[in-house]
């Protein structure tokens, strides 16, 4: 994971253009001090799930890397030159939509933290921008704003264009009035590269899912209109529906879901 990348004065000097000097460089401490946690505790989650979930995209040590190996993966896609930030929706005080006592947060962190093992595992340079249950909104401290839900969305973007990310997938969960509402829905920013990540990721998902629904562009999302990567937003389902619950709820749905989504990431990145 790179973190040459990210430095006090790359942060301090773009912040510098928007405010006074002493404020601009009281915010790029606070900025960084959050993208620094971020980091970090990606790294941790890494080390703990690996050794705790026993991944089979995991390398053995001492094996000898066979011709599939991620190293020649990794060399053949150049996806060592590409961070994919994955957005874990929701979180904290927010939980998102609801079924039950089934919250939206805890299945979207479930299937991120899966998702980033995969990517990782195959040599990707991925970020998951969060480890726990807590909201982003938490850690940012430098916007000035009484809307929770602003700073939150805020603190996302603002993690998406300082990293730099190459690709954003924002993780979530549906929810419609009839249960009949079900399957995946991949959201894009209205732009070319959005829109053949989302078409790759959607492909994976309706294999997955046996159905053929194509992606749509998500006109009114903070996310797909501020940030300046590859921006795809995830719905990995519909709560409210009962076959979708048994995917979205369950280890093994998990990991499918999140194998589909990282089959997607893989074939956009060999497209581009």
């Amino acid at each position: 994971m790179r973190t040459t990348d990210i430095s006090d004065q790359h942060i301090a000097e773009r912040l510098e253009q928007s405010g006074p000097g002493g404020q601009a460089r009281s915010l790029a401490r606070e900025r960084l001090s959050g993208i620094h946690r971020i980091i970090a505790a990606s790294g941790l989650i890494l080390l703990l799930l690996t050794g705790a979930a026993g991944i089979s995209h995991a390398a053995t040590p001492g094996a000898a890397p066979k011709a599939s190996q991620p190293q020649d993966r990794q060399h053949m896609l150049g996806h060592d030159q590409r961070i994919i930030l994955i957005d874990a929706g929701h979180g904290g005080i927010d939980g998102g939509t609801s079924y039950g006592d089934i919250l939206e947060k805890d299945i979207t962190l479930a299937i991120s933290r899966r998702l980033f093992l995969l990517l990782r595992a195959d040599g990707f340079d991925a970020i998951l921008n969060r480890t726990g249950d807590y909201a982003p909104s938490d850690e940012n401290l430098w916007l000035r704003s009484r809307s929770r839900h602003l700073r939150d969305l805020a603190q996302r973007k603002e993690l998406a264009e300082t990293l730099p990310a190459n690709v954003v997938v924002s993780i979530h969960i549906n929810w419609a009035k009839s249960p009949s509402k079900h399957g995946p829905l991949v959201l894009y920013r209205q732009e070319g590269r959005s829109f053949l990540l989302a078409k790759t990721i959607q492909d994976q998902l309706n294999q997955l899912y046996k159905m053929k629904t194509a992606p749509v562009p998500g006109k009114p999302f903070y996310l797909l209109n501020k940030i300046t990567a590859t921006t795809v937003i995830v719905e990995a389902g519909f709560i409210s529906s009962p076959a979708d619950r048994a995917k979205l709820c369950t280890p093994k749905g998990q990991e499918e879901i999140a194998e589909a989504v990282a089959n997607g990431i893989a074939a956009y990145l060999m497209e581009v």
